[in-house]
């Protein structure tokens, strides 16, 4: 096969897929640029996601009429000159790649002026075609109009996720880079209605607010630290405020936002002993190092960073962290005279508990058990569901159940309990037709993040078939005027928060079942929770509603509701039968 040179418009395009990967990337190197340019007032537009239109103006120094044909080539930059440069980067931009990349694979018009000219300048670039320079009236600063991004390049168009989607990380972006930047005002608009804007006061906790909600943002931590030339600032979340994945860790680096698993890693072991396993925190953080000290120059959109001394960085921000968190939260120290108490044998217990999928199962693995000395665990699924009438015994620990059946001890979790029997009930309802549905006596308005409002008003019909009565109530906020019986006494604000909000639970059994999915969230945030205290008539109503049950032995999310300890186990643990 005989080797070619590239023409000048493929090697463009094949540059552009390593810099603009999506409308977001756009947007990213756009803004990057006009807080560069020292932009105090960021607007943003789009268009179908991004894909018609995306435009970005701003109040920075501008471009001169005679530099902008050379602005929009591969290679121009006004941020370095000499290779030594790379190692005391300070701005965002620097490789003078992203509007020769970005003009390559759409329709893109530059307006520019500079303060101590008369007249603006104006260029259009299609598919990395220059136009010529023309001079029009402009104020100062620069606007950018991307139309019909990947017009040109239909392969890369088929790739692009659901405009929800796509939206959703071009409002990440913006906010996340409004709170890097709190004194500069950020304002996100989609047609005629703006989806995010910031006063640009300086106040990072209202931005914090647009981004998680308001009680989110009450409840952060503020981090502040400085050692060896290194400082952090930024807000982190109290163990009780988690999350099931990474993706509300975010770091800047010198004010650039970057995906850094090291620091990640460092966060979260700030957490180390503090979170459940499978719970991450919601985090902000801002680093501040020598720009000697951290290479930008290692990955085409500069997402991530690689420090001189990592080690030395990874331990500052870990220990930064884990201070702020005792300091708002000292763990409790146990009483020196408590010390030594427990002997060996006793933390060996043994205990040979089953999860409570069958009763019969259970007894007959425990009789193999104690023929042939090995644990016998059996993974078929139960063909018996329902579950023995059961006695209350009481409540241990504020949130597991204790009942005693037929045939040994039941431990109920009672949040999983009361979720399945809140599931089972709204679904029996809502398959009759029957939701009835209580009006609030005041309404509840209830403000979401911009990533979240799309997903919500996606789901409005539904929630309705569900005796919900929602509507939407101004930019980024809806209110609630009536809510399930079933719920009553509850915050409505709880429920629409859970259908945008992550699970910890597999959600797997549900995919393709999106009413039942949305029952179930729903119903999770509803059911009572763990630490909670019940009265004794709370806990007999509980177990009796969980009996009557369909599928009393797991959460619609899968999770098992109950630990059965059989008369069998107990009598061997005993030493009254077959002790080990």
């Amino acid at each position: 096969m005989p080797i070619r040179l590239l023409s000048s418009e493929v090697a463009s395009q094949i540059a552009a897929g390593e810099v603009i990967e999506r409308p977001a990337s756009v947007v990213k190197e756009l803004m990057e640029n006009a807080l560069d340019a020292g932009a105090k007032s960021v607007s943003i537009s789009i268009a179908e996601a991004g894909r018609k239109l995306i435009e970005i103006s701003d109040d920075g120094s501008g471009i001169a009429s005679d530099e902008l044909a050379l602005a929009v080539s591969r290679h121009a930059t006004s941020k370095l000159v000499r290779a030594d440069d790379l190692f005391h980067i300070s701005t965002l931009g620097f490789r003078g790649e992203a509007l020769a990349s970005i003009g390559s694979v759409s329709r893109m018009t530059i307006t520019s002026k500079i303060m101590d000219s008369k007249a603006g300048a104006k260029i259009r670039v299609e598919g990395g075609r220059e136009g010529k320079v023309e001079s029009v009236g402009a104020p100062t600063g620069t606007v950018v109009r991307v139309e019909d991004l990947f017009h040109n390049v239909p392969a890369r168009l088929k790739f692009l996720k659901a405009d929800v989607t796509e939206r959703r990380a071009i409002d990440a972006l913006i906010t996340r880079y409004a709170l890097a930047y709190p004194n500069v005002r950020f304002k996100l608009s989609e047609g005629n209605n703006a989806t995010l804007q910031t006063s640009g006061d300086g106040d990072r906790r209202a931005i914090l607010a647009a981004l998680y909600g308001v009680e989110v943002a009450k409840q952060l931590l503020e981090i502040n630290a400085e050692e060896e030339g290194i400082k952090l600032s930024g807000y982190t979340s109290p163990t009780a405020l988690t999350r099931s994945n990474r993706k509300d860790i975010t770091f800047f680096v010198n004010g650039r936002w970057v995906q850094d698993t090291p620091l990640t890693t460092a966060l979260i072991q700030a957490y180390h002993t503090l979170l459940m396993v499978g719970r991450y925190p919601l985090a902000t953080i801002f680093v501040e190092i020598s720009p000697e000290e951290v290479d930008v120059n290692v990955h085409p959109a500069k997402a991530e960073v690689r420090f001189r001394s990592q080690d030395k960085v990874f331990g500052f921000v870990q220990r930064s962290v884990r201070r702020g968190l005792l300091a708002y939260s000292p763990v409790p120290q146990v009483a020196p005279s408590l010390w030594g108490t427990r002997s060996e044998s006793s933390q060996q217990v043994g205990l040979d508990w089953t999860i409570a999928h069958d009763d019969q199962l259970a007894v007959e693995s425990e009789k193999q058990s104690a023929v042939s000395g090995q644990p016998i665990v059996n993974h078929e699924p139960s063909s018996i569901s329902q579950i023995p009438l059961l006695r209350l015994i009481g409540q241990i620990g504020a949130t597991y159940l204790v009942a005693e059946g037929p045939d040994g001890l039941y431990l109920i979790d009672q949040h999983a309990a009361h979720e399945r029997v809140l599931f089972e009930k709204l679904m029996t309802q809502h398959d009759q037709k029957k939701i009835p549905s209580q009006s609030l006596l005041t309404p509840a308005v209830v403000h979401l993040p911009p990533a979240s409002t799309k997903i919500l008003t996606d789901q409005l019909s539904a929630l309705n078939h569900f005796g919900f009565e929602v509507e939407e109530f101004g930019t980024n906020t809806f209110q609630v005027r009536a809510m399930p019986s079933l719920f009553a006494g509850s915050d409505p604000s709880v429920a629409l928060r859970a259908i945008v909000e992550d699970f910890e639970e597999d959600e797997a059994p549900l995919q393709n079942e999106i009413e039942k999915k949305l029952a179930a969230r729903v119903c999770k945030r509803m059911a009572v929770k763990g630490g909670q205290t019940l009265s004794v008539e709370e806990q007999r109503a509980l177990l009796n509603d969980l009996e009557r049950c369909d599928s009393p032995r797991t959460c619609p999310h899968g999770r098992p509701t109950m630990i059965h300890l059989s008369v069998d186990m107990l009598e061997k643990q005993f030493g009254r039968k077959g002790a080990r």
